[in-house]
């Protein structure tokens, strides 16, 4: 197709921006429109996938008869089939009347189904039918009857997944995607950001009757590098949102960063070709990790001092080493964390009573006893043994399941 039939598309339907892989997008829209195949549209949400039905339908034989864009996801369940197939009188509660479908309703022209992974399985079959035959029926008739419907189909979740999980049908799939079209998501159009913003703030200029305002050098390089995980549709609400709310009309880096959240921004967001990478959820895991870990070896020791066991440091003179010497330094803050093992194998743990000689114990066998002796001592009262053992009653219920004690 001729870049003059491109730029007429974009200034139809007002279309912005020179990317490569968008041109190649609507290229593909404009080449397919003479044809009845089904169409596609997959992207991220936000990205624009509504403009490439409307495109196709203007471009195509059936621009004069009706366009029906229906939302998938926002219909429910019970209803859905009613809604594009239509149904009888008395097909349901509340069906006073025969009402037509959408399906029925666009017989000669196109209709756009977005979000076509909401649908439930059951409407899935129906549809099928719909594209490999033109035949549906009404909900609550036997009655099979005909339509010629030209479909667009689009969604933003990984239709392949939803496959592998049961969620979609595979031969849908394949009928719905005859000519697949991608539309990028904003951050791999860069050179279009700009371009964006400024149209959406000259609309909001134009609308309010105030002076557009624009970026500096600074907050265009920030604008452009920021990852938009809400790609166009964010891009609009911080254009307006700076225009309503900002006296100055020339933004700078430090007034645009207070509008974009942080935890989006930055290169802990961006990576390679786009991609996100995880730096602060693996340091919170790590963190979270050692805290519980730190937790578990303090009430283990809280248990064995509740049964009165040895916590003496380890010497070179003992004949046998104590747990203490294994457990986390609670002494003056000036220790050197070096000093301070954080963990031990527990099946290397060995301990002392009154009673026993020194066995190895692994950590559960240890919060066994320990909780078997607090339930002895209190007669079974497990409020005052959950005390004993400097634990919550919630947790004692919980370590009593799950060790089986039986006390």
């Amino acid at each position: 197709m001729a870049e003059m039939d491109i730029t007429s598309i974009k200034q139809r339907f007002g279309i912005i921006g020179n990317n490569e892989a968008m041109n190649r997008a609507l290229e593909i829209a404009a080449k397919v429109a003479p044809t009845d195949l089904t169409v596609l549209v997959t992207g991220e949400s936000g990205v624009g996938k509504e403009y490439f039905p409307q495109v196709i339908h203007t471009l195509s034989a059936r621009k004069h008869n009706r366009y029906i864009a229906v939302n998938c996801g926002a219909i429910p369940e019970g209803t859905i089939d009613s809604e594009l197939f239509g149904h009888e009188k008395g097909a349901f509660t509340g069906a006073t009347d025969s009402r037509k479908g959408y399906f029925e309703e666009a017989d000669g022209g196109t209709i756009f189904l977005d979000e076509v992974g909401e649908l439930p399985l059951s409407t899935q079959v129906r549809l099928l039918r719909v594209l490999q035959t033109g035949e549906f029926i009404r909900v609550g008739s036997a009655k099979v009857q005909k339509t010629n419907v030209r479909v667009v189909a689009a969604t933003n979740t990984n239709l392949q997944e939803a496959i592998s999980t049961g969620k979609f049908r595979e031969d849908l799939f394949f009928r719905l995607s005859t000519v697949p079209i991608t539309v990028p998501p904003l951050r791999e159009r860069k050179e279009d950001i700009h371009l964006l913003f400024r149209k959406f703030a000259s609309d909001v200029a134009v609308q309010y009757h105030m002076p557009a305002i624009t970026l500096d050098t600074a907050a265009k390089v920030m604008l452009e590098n920021y990852y938009w995980r809400g790609n166009i549709r964010q891009l609009k609400n911080v254009a307006e949102q700076i225009s309503a709310i900002e006296e100055s009309r020339v933004i700078t880096a430090e007034v645009l960063a207070r509008y974009l959240p942080h935890e989006t921004t930055g290169s802990q967001m961006v990576a390679g070709e786009g991609e996100r990478t995880s730096h602060i959820d693996e340091r919170e895991l790590l963190y979270k990790f050692l805290l519980d870990m730190k937790n578990d070896m303090n009430e283990i020791k809280q248990m064995l001092r509740s049964m009165g066991l040895q916590t003496a440091p380890h010497t070179a003179h003992s004949a046998e080493p104590t747990y203490a010497a294994l457990l986390p330094s609670h002494n003056s803050e000036s220790e050197s964390a070096a000093e301070e093992p954080m963990y031990a194998d527990s099946e290397d743990i060995t301990y002392q009573t009154p009673e026993q000689p020194s066995r190895p114990q692994t950590k559960e066998q240890m919060q066994r006893e320990a909780i078997i002796r607090a339930l002895r001592n209190s007669g079974g009262r497990r409020k005052e043994a959950a005390d004993a053992l400097f634990m919550s009653e919630r947790t004692l219920y919980r370590k009593i399941k799950e060790l089986g004690i039986n006390e």
